[in-house]
């Protein structure tokens, strides 16, 4: 009775696991340049006192993210862009070093720092400073021109240019600030992705999440009636050892 249980228990916590992923995609449907995060489970034999031939428990893991391209849309927004599909854009991540996201909506701070979700936008040397209140346009290549306050397009100046990297599918690993990063290495050392002349941008548009809200909604559902039914088969072990235990105290 207690591997049944034991069984039912993990079933019911890996569920648990899996809700925590499906809500956290579905909470980010609006989210621009989201990509749904993987959810997979795996069955495992039972070790330990309670192991047993026909016992199994399930071990959840999410292997990765699914970076299927999200839907273009037009904005009109000078600072609002969207990267090829293999690109990426360079940010600052909290500790200071390179990260990278595909999230186009970028902002200006009171300093003139140019960021996205809160994180300075890397340039060639650094992170972007541009002229407070100028008038600002992006190219293809990632390259800032501004216009400063009370100038006309004579005084068009090159800011800066974004950094754009490039990475392929599976290439990059979330972290736990949502931002992407490339595998370490040997040493245990993230390297930095170099800037790659071959990515392009467009302005004036926002690439969209790739979560799907009716399938996230479908497997929310199917997730929650997979924990009640694990909760069922605990429900009815414990039924059942408190009628043998009734039958045991039976006295002839």
């Amino acid at each position: 009775m207690d591997r049944i249980l034991y069984t039912a228990m993990s079933g019911a916590s890996q569920s648990l696991k899996q809700q925590e992923v499906v809500s956290h995609n579905l909470a980010n449907v609006d989210t621009p340049g989201f990509r749904a995060q993987l959810h997979a489970m795996r069955a495992v034999p039972v070790q330990g006192e309670a192991a047993h031939a026909t016992r199994a428990s399930v071990v959840a893991s999410t292997p990765g993210a699914d970076f299927t391209p999200g839907a273009l849309m037009s904005t009109e927004r000078p600072l609002d862009i969207a990267v090829d599909e293999r690109g990426w854009i360079a940010v600052q991540a909290p500790d200071g070093t390179e990260a990278y996201t595909r999230r186009g909506d970028l902002q200006i701070d009171a300093a003139g720092m140019l960021t996205v979700i809160g994180r300075p936008v890397m340039g060639e040397g650094g992170p972007i400073i541009l002229p407070l209140e100028a008038q600002v346009s992006i190219g293809a290549d990632g390259t800032l021109s501004a216009i400063a306050p009370g100038q006309g397009p004579e005084a068009l100046v090159e800011a800066g240019r974004i950094k754009l990297v490039e990475a392929g599918n599976g290439a990059l690993q979330r972290g736990d600030d949502g931002l992407f990063r490339a595998p370490a290495n040997e040493e245990g050392v993230v390297p930095v992705l170099p800037q790659a002349e071959g990515v392009r941008l467009v302005s004036g548009v926002l690439e969209g999440s790739n979560v799907s809200p009716v399938e996230a909604m479908v497997s929310m559902i199917d997730v929650a009636r997979r924990y009640d039914m694990q909760m069922k088969v605990i429900s009815t072990a414990d039924e059942n050892a408190q009628r043998a235990n009734g039958l045991l105290s039976i006295q002839g």
